[in-house]
């Protein structure tokens, strides 16, 4: 999920910076802070949006930089468990489907990309369907569920989040339109002919 997030901090200005306005050296240093950075709470911070800082500043002996309290808004991505997201399949491998999530990638293993038997198609980089035949492969845009999210780690790259789309109405975005349109379907009545007794 994205989000804005207002955050206090206190904002170092080195003397390099003092020639400009205030709020431009807070924002360059605080998009240098924070921009591409990971919390476990906040999730990838993805951009500083808005900087408010206090004209007044502090100095530390043996340092030529001005402290300021400043207030600043974030804007953030974290995936939460349970979440339904749409995502495009950036790489397929025998092990599952890798999907673009924000600024994270997350997995939807083999065994949660439908309910059927899944073969491996190494020549064309796919993921085969045995009873329906559908495919999955780099490009496709899908709708998962979150499972699991571990933000352990420094960056981007070492977040895992765990997806399925093995439930009702989860999955290839055409598959979703086939399966509602079998749900709208009308159905198919049998008629017996009686023969007259």
């Amino acid at each position: 999920m994205y989000y804005l997030v207002e955050v206090s901090d206190v904002v170092r200005i080195p003397p390099d910076k003092f020639r400009g306005p205030l709020e431009r050296a807070a924002m360059e240093v605080l998009k240098e802070t924070y921009e591409g950075t990971l919390s476990k709470t906040l999730g990838g911070i993805l951009a500083v949006v808005d900087v408010k800082v206090s004209p007044m500043g502090r100095l530390i002996h043996g340092d030529g930089a001005t402290y300021h309290q400043a207030v600043f808004t974030l804007l953030a991505y974290k995936p939460l468990e349970q979440e339904v997201v749409e995502a495009e399949v950036t790489e397929v491998t025998s092990f599952g489907a890798f999907l673009r999530l924000g600024p994270l990638e997350g997995l939807v293993h083999v065994s949660q990309v439908a309910d059927d038997y899944i073969s491996y198609d190494g020549k064309r980089g796919a993921l085969i369907c045995k009873n329906t035949r559908r495919v999955l492969q780099k490009g496709d845009v899908v709708r998962a569920r979150v499972v699991t999210v571990s933000l352990s780690g420094s960056s981007f790259r070492e977040c895992k989040v765990g997806l399925t789309m093995r439930q009702p109405f989860l999955g290839k975005l055409e598959w979703i339109e086939e399966d509602l349109e079998k749900a709208r379907a009308p159905p198919k009545v049998k008629v017996k002919k009686s023969t007259g007794a």
